[in-house]
């Protein structure tokens, strides 16, 4: 729909086929299919205060009968405007060929009119001039200077190479040109009014008679200059001469060839929008109504009228060329290469000034849901409103408003500052990172800046307070400090997070993971509590591959279809956007690459967990998770529940794509699946590739190589993330190098002292998911994971990669606030037809909350008993004791 928009022609708007009105249509058409009795004998649409007489039938051929007016009233409309519009260029046309052929036949001959009537002008002016000589001397000094500035005329036109020349230093005499109506009306009366030689002559000499002497040898010099012309121009026409007259002509000429030109261009491309526009309205309509009538209409009726037939285009095209070959005898001296080049970079312009003026306001407006009262027929649009102000001071500058974010970040310095003050902890490197991490601390929580911002700060905190000490406890210099900080900050695992962006870009683009899904759903049926079931299972699948921010969108994509043609007040549609939230958050902890928090635990622990590992934990953990989580929207939602509360409601099963696979995406598939498989076998090929992020490149280059992604896919990478990673990496490292660990691992050792693994466990289990439900999961990951990490070393057996794992996949569960995670604040904004949110805060704390706890207690248990079966602790056999 935009695509047709912003590329249309601004002044034929209204002409071009209302796309998004036949949109609607089709969605009602779908809704009225979804009833028991079809499409009902009656419709009525009151948005467009129409109503139609419909069949008694809920089957494709009954839309049909109902869309094709719709369709054929469009056709109507553009095949009239098309016609009226060719023949008024036509007509144009011809009088355009006309008048090049009248000039031909005048030649240069006419130019001696136009020079008479530029003498005649002059010589008025001259003769003023002269008798305010002989009154004073000051007037003499101002009429040459009035005379001097009105006998200036520049033209501000850039010509190409080939076209009309500057004019030459000696040109004197010229028209004004910056009005095309006032040069045609003065040629075409230089035409029309000859004159022969002897009057003319007898002209000059009567205003010779009474000319001042100035004006007489002025008037010999210019009739100098004119036999100067004739002579030098022997054997010239009007389209080679280099005089004056030929010159303004030819100008004259090219700005009408050129404006037609472009005129017929647009009328070329109003055409071929028009088709695109049928032909996706018509894919649109057998896709949500099931029916074929795309290639039946498109061959027997668009394509069989005006200004899509054969002769049609050619008869354009032809028009084109005529037009060519006009520009190029009048302006390029023959030449038809230069002429296209240069009519096509006239039509390059007119597209560049429409995008840089008319094309970005009606973006603007469109974005605003302005256009055409888009704004009223589409919903509610969802506008970030500016943060209200708490106080505001007024000062000389303007008012200082006090907002929430500015308090915090207020708050977040004094304190910063306050502590760099203060001995809270031994040493003065620790005692200055501690001071740098509850500075990051309070700013990640708060988020009174972007996180990312945040992250960016903790490496030129660490560098510029020297916090980084050598092996030696003594603080490295800046430029060592910052050598090392920069070379921590992008290690494998950074790496491993643009493979994993590089694998969800080539899946999206490419259309597989669209494809594969659907074929997916098809299979689940009509039933509510399946289909349920059936999307939970797709998003936690999706999220592993194309990260849990991707999927749930892609998601929400794919059951627009099911809500339109819900019932309104059902309780499906809430429970279906939350199930699908929710199983992206616990799709998060199911792959390495599925969430930047897993790849944080994987660069924590000692010996890197390989990816069979991780799945022989997380898979099992994830699939509890989800049949669980559906259980509980089961019973809060009863979502198969009619809302009327008789019988049950029937879910529209989801078609699968007809299109088969190219070969561009057999190779994203191998790619990826080879990636894949390497990432699982990499323990046992180390010796070969040496870590995973050198096994991400593979990718990287296979779908950037072979032009599978391009240069702009690169760019929109969540790079804002990358960072967050690499900041929460560096501050990880601060943390340890500055002494601080050593100070908090006494602390944690005096606390954790006499518990057991399994007590630690049911301890740090809640404390992670009270951190990730109210902060981001990838900021609890960084602040969190060094604490397990530490917490596992002072524990008898060593089990702080236990620990880490356990912080890593408890890190995606915190999913009972709206701003939990991205899935959460996905699923928050999405809307029905009138604007209306489908869930509140209230759906996440009665449902969120209770899954948040589930998923956390599989981890603690079942993912807990997982890690030591695949040999996290040295003394298996010490199972029972561990748990006691």
């Amino acid at each position: 729909s935009s695509a047709l928009k912003f590329n249309a022609v601004a002044d034929w708007w209204e002409e071009y086929i209302a796309y998004d009105v036949l949109k609607r249509y089709i969605y009602q058409l779908e809704k009225r299919q979804q009833r028991p009795d079809g499409i009902g004998p009656s419709y009525c649409d009151l948005e467009a205060n129409e109503q139609t007489t419909l069949v008694n039938h809920g089957d494709a051929s009954g839309a049909d009968s109902l869309f094709k007016p719709l369709l054929d009233k469009e056709l109507q409309k553009i095949v009239i405007f098309y016609k009226a519009q060719e023949k008024e260029l036509l007509d144009e046309l011809v009088a355009l060929e006309q008048s090049i052929t009248q000039q031909d036949e005048a030649g240069l001959e006419a130019g001696l009119n136009y020079m008479d009537e530029d003498e005649e002008d002059e010589d008025e002016d001259e003769e003023d001039e002269y008798n305010m000589l002989t009154r004073s001397e000051e007037y003499d000094k101002a009429s040459r200077r009035r005379r001097r500035k009105s006998s200036s005329v520049g033209y501000g036109t850039r010509f190409a190479k080939g076209s009309i020349r500057e004019e030459s230093s000696n040109r004197r005499f010229s028209v004004s040109s910056s009005e095309a109506g006032d040069l045609d009306a003065s040629v075409l009366s230089l035409v029309s009014r000859p004159r022969s030689a002897s009057q003319v002559a007898s002209g000059s000499r009567g205003a010779n008679t009474s000319m001042s002497p100035i004006g007489r040898a002025r008037s010999l010099a210019s009739r100098l200059r004119t036999m100067k012309d004739s002579i030098t121009s022997a054997g010239d026409t009007i389209w080679t001469a280099k005089g004056s007259y030929a010159l303004d002509t030819r100008l004259l000429f090219k700005r009408k060839i050129t404006n037609l030109y472009v005129s017929f261009c647009s009328l070329r491309s109003y055409v071929e929008v028009n088709y695109s526009g049928f032909r996706k309205i018509l894919k649109k309509y057998d896709k949500v109504v099931y029916s074929e009538l795309k290639d039946c209409y498109m061959h027997e009726v668009v394509e069989a009228s005006a200004p899509f037939t054969e002769e049609s285009k050619a008869r354009i095209s032809d028009t084109i060329a005529r037009l060519t070959d006009l520009y190029a005898k009048c302006v390029t001296s023959g030449d038809k290469s230069a002429a296209q080049q240069q009519l096509k970079l006239h039509q390059r312009e007119k597209i560049a000034w429409e995008r840089n003026t008319v094309w970005r306001q009606m973006i603007g407006q469109q974005r605003h849901g302005t256009i055409n009262g888009l704004g009223a027929l589409m919903g509610a649009t969802l506008v970030q409103q500016e943060e209200s102000s708490l106080i505001d001071f007024p000062t000389p500058f303007g008012s200082l408003k006090l907002t929430k974010k500015t308090m915090s970040l207020t708050v977040a310095l004094v304190v910063f500052i306050t502590l760099l003050k203060m001995d809270i902890v031994a040493g003065e490197e620790a005692n200055k990172c501690f001071a740098i991490l509850v500075f990051s601390t309070i700013l990640w929580a708060t988020e009174a800046i972007p996180l990312f911002v945040t992250s960016i700060c903790v490496p030129l905190l660490l560098v510029c307070l020297r916090v980084i000490r050598d092996d030696d406890d003594t603080a490295l210099s800046t430029p060592r400090a910052t050598k090392y900080i920069f070379s921590v900050m992008f290690s494998p695992t950074i790496m491993l997070l643009i493979g994993g962006f590089t694998i969800s870009s080539a899946l999206s683009k490419t259309n597989i993971d669209r494809i594969l899904i659907t074929r997916v759903l098809s299979f689940a049926g009509t039933r509510p509590s399946s289909v349920l079931l059936a999307f939970m299972g797709v998003s936690c699948f999706a999220s592993m591959w194309i990260s849990n921010v991707a999927a749930p969108t892609l998601c929400f994509t794919l059951i627009r279809p099911i809500l339109r043609t819900l019932p309104p007040g059902s309780a499906f549609a809430p429970a279906l956007i939350l199930a699908i939230a929710l199983a992206a958050n616990i799709g998060g902890q199911s792959s390495p690459i599925s969430s930047p928090q897993n790849l944080i635990a994987l660069e924590a622990m000692d010996h890197k967990l390989g990816w069979a590992s991780w799945f022989a934990v997380a898979l099992p953990v994830s699939i509890i998770s989800i049949f669980l989580i559906w259980l509980l929207l089961l019973v809060m939602y009863r979502p198969a529940r009619s809302p009327d509360g008789e019988g049950e409601i029937e879910i529209r099963t989801i078609r699968p794509t007809r299109e088969s696979f190219t070969l561009k995406q057999y190779w994203v598939t191998f790619v990826c699946v080879f990636t894949i498989t390497l990432w699982c076998i990499e323990p046992k090929i180390e010796g070969l590739v040496g870590d995973m992020g050198v096994i991400a490149i593979i990718p990287i280059v296979a779908f950037f190589a072979t032009g599978v992604l391009k240069k702009d896919d690169f760019e929109q990478f969540a790079w804002t993330i990358v960072f967050l990673a690499m900041g929460g990496i560096a501050l990880g490292k601060g943390v340890i190098s500055s002494g601080l660990m050593v100070t908090l691992d006494g602390i944690i050792h005096h606390l954790l002292e006499d518990l057991s693994l399994y007590a630690v466990v049911l301890v740090l289990s809640p404390v992670v998911l009270i951190a990730s439900t109210f902060i981001s999961h990838t900021i609890a990951s960084v602040l969190l994971v060094p604490i397990a990490k530490e917490v596992g070393q002072n524990l008898p057996g060593g089990h702080a990669n236990l620990l880490i794992f356990m912080t890593g996949l408890l890190c995606s569960v915190g999913m009972g606030m709206p701003v939990s995670g991205f899935p959460n604040q996905t699923a928050a904004a999405q809307e029905d037809e009138l604007g209306r949110l489908y869930l509140s805060n209230m759906d996440f704390l009665k449902n969120g909350v209770p899954a948040s706890i589930i998923a956390t207690l599989v981890v603690a248990t079942v993912g807990f008993v997982l890690m030591l079966a695949i040999g996290y602790v040295v003394l298996v056999d010490n199972l029972s004791d561990c748990i006691s």
